[in-house]
Protein backbone atom coordinates (compact mmCIF):
# COMPACT_ATOMS: atom_id res chain seq x y z
CA UNK A 1 0.00 0.00 0.00
CA UNK A 2 1.08 3.08 -0.82
CA UNK A 3 -0.69 6.16 0.98
CA UNK A 4 -0.65 9.24 -1.25
CA UNK A 5 -0.75 12.18 2.32
CA UNK A 6 1.23 15.46 2.50
CA UNK A 7 4.51 13.59 3.97
CA UNK A 8 4.71 11.92 0.90
CA UNK A 9 4.16 15.18 -1.63
CA UNK A 10 6.64 17.16 0.72
CA UNK A 11 9.33 14.39 0.48
CA UNK A 12 8.67 14.48 -3.40
CA UNK A 13 8.75 18.63 -3.81
CA UNK A 14 11.91 18.93 -2.03
CA UNK A 15 13.29 16.12 -4.62
CA UNK A 16 11.99 18.21 -7.56
CA UNK A 17 13.31 21.42 -5.42
CA UNK A 18 17.19 19.80 -5.53
CA UNK A 19 16.84 18.05 -9.31
CA UNK A 20 18.27 20.32 -12.06
CA UNK A 21 14.67 19.25 -14.01
CA UNK A 22 12.97 20.96 -11.13
CA UNK A 23 10.86 17.86 -11.02
CA UNK A 24 10.71 14.64 -9.53
CA UNK A 25 8.35 11.76 -10.45
CA UNK A 26 7.12 8.61 -8.11
CA UNK A 27 6.47 5.39 -9.64
CA UNK A 28 3.14 4.40 -8.36
CA UNK A 29 3.25 0.52 -10.45
CA UNK A 30 3.10 -2.40 -8.14
CA UNK A 31 6.09 -4.18 -9.89
CA UNK A 32 8.11 -3.59 -12.67
CA UNK A 33 5.75 -6.35 -14.30
CA UNK A 34 2.77 -3.63 -14.54
CA UNK A 35 1.91 -2.81 -17.56
CA UNK A 36 0.31 0.60 -16.85
CA UNK A 37 1.74 4.01 -16.29
CA UNK A 38 1.04 5.54 -12.66
CA UNK A 39 3.05 8.01 -11.14
CA UNK A 40 3.07 10.89 -9.28
CA UNK A 41 4.95 14.43 -10.38
CA UNK A 42 6.16 16.76 -8.55
CA UNK A 43 6.71 19.69 -10.91
CA UNK A 44 8.29 23.13 -9.81
CA UNK A 45 8.30 26.44 -11.41
CA UNK A 46 10.38 26.84 -14.34
CA UNK A 47 10.56 23.00 -15.00
CA UNK A 48 11.05 22.91 -18.81
CA UNK A 49 8.50 20.18 -20.15
CA UNK A 50 8.79 20.28 -23.91
CA UNK A 51 6.24 20.20 -26.03
CA UNK A 52 5.24 16.72 -26.92
CA UNK A 53 2.79 13.82 -27.64
CA UNK A 54 2.30 10.00 -27.06
CA UNK A 55 1.34 8.28 -30.13
CA UNK A 56 -0.21 4.94 -28.39
CA UNK A 57 -2.12 6.51 -25.30
CA UNK A 58 -4.19 8.86 -23.68
CA UNK A 59 -2.89 10.40 -20.67
CA UNK A 60 -4.96 11.75 -17.79
CA UNK A 61 -3.42 14.83 -15.70
CA UNK A 62 -4.53 15.30 -11.78
CA UNK A 63 -3.55 18.08 -9.55
CA UNK A 64 -3.21 16.81 -6.80
CA UNK A 65 -2.23 20.33 -5.08
CA UNK A 66 -0.48 23.40 -6.84
CA UNK A 67 -1.76 24.41 -10.14
CA UNK A 68 -0.42 24.17 -13.70
CA UNK A 69 -1.51 25.00 -17.37
CA UNK A 70 -1.68 22.61 -19.91
CA UNK A 71 -1.20 23.92 -23.32
CA UNK A 72 -2.40 22.55 -26.39
CA UNK A 73 -0.76 22.60 -30.12
CA UNK A 74 -2.33 22.68 -33.79
CA UNK A 75 -1.24 19.40 -35.13
CA UNK A 76 -0.96 21.15 -38.65
CA UNK A 77 0.68 24.93 -37.73
CA UNK A 78 1.77 24.15 -34.45
CA UNK A 79 0.62 26.86 -32.72
CA UNK A 80 -0.82 27.04 -29.27
CA UNK A 81 -4.75 26.23 -29.84
CA UNK A 82 -5.71 25.89 -26.01
CA UNK A 83 -4.61 26.66 -22.66
CA UNK A 84 -6.38 25.42 -19.60
CA UNK A 85 -5.38 26.64 -15.85
CA UNK A 86 -5.74 22.96 -13.85
CA UNK A 87 -6.05 22.87 -9.79
CA UNK A 88 -7.87 20.79 -7.28
CA UNK A 89 -9.61 24.09 -6.47
CA UNK A 90 -11.24 23.59 -10.20
CA UNK A 91 -12.83 25.20 -11.86
CA UNK A 92 -10.65 22.48 -14.27
CA UNK A 93 -9.56 19.32 -11.70
CA UNK A 94 -8.00 17.35 -14.60
CA UNK A 95 -8.01 16.70 -18.24
CA UNK A 96 -7.83 13.66 -20.19
CA UNK A 97 -5.52 14.14 -23.61
CA UNK A 98 -6.29 12.06 -26.64
CA UNK A 99 -3.51 10.15 -27.39
CA UNK A 100 -1.24 11.93 -30.05
CA UNK A 101 -1.72 15.42 -29.27
CA UNK A 102 0.83 18.00 -29.21
CA UNK A 103 0.33 19.65 -25.24
CA UNK A 104 2.79 20.73 -22.66
CA UNK A 105 2.27 21.91 -19.10
CA UNK A 106 4.11 24.37 -16.56
CA UNK A 107 3.57 24.35 -13.12
CA UNK A 108 2.44 27.77 -11.99
CA UNK A 109 3.44 27.49 -7.77
CA UNK A 110 6.13 25.91 -5.55
CA UNK A 111 4.76 22.75 -4.16
CA UNK A 112 2.82 21.98 -7.60
CA UNK A 113 2.18 17.50 -7.36
CA UNK A 114 0.21 15.79 -10.32
CA UNK A 115 -0.91 12.50 -11.27
CA UNK A 116 0.01 11.20 -14.55
CA UNK A 117 -2.00 8.21 -15.99
CA UNK A 118 -1.62 6.29 -19.34
CA UNK A 119 -2.09 3.34 -21.02
CA UNK A 120 0.06 0.03 -21.42
CA UNK A 121 3.72 -0.42 -20.44
CA UNK A 122 6.01 2.72 -20.41
CA UNK A 123 7.57 3.70 -24.09
CA UNK A 124 10.55 6.78 -24.19
CA UNK A 125 9.36 9.71 -26.18
CA UNK A 126 10.87 9.91 -29.44
CA UNK A 127 12.58 12.60 -31.06
CA UNK A 128 9.63 12.60 -33.75
CA UNK A 129 7.05 13.00 -30.94
CA UNK A 130 9.09 16.40 -29.71
CA UNK A 131 7.88 19.10 -31.16
CA UNK A 132 11.53 21.81 -31.75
Amino acid sequence: MIKIDNTLLDSLTAQAKASPRLRMNFDLRNSSEDTSQRMLNAIEPGSIVPIHRHQKTSETVVVLRGRVVEEFYDELERICSATYEVSPSGPVYALNIPAGTWHTLRSLESGTVILEVKDGAYEPIKDCDILK
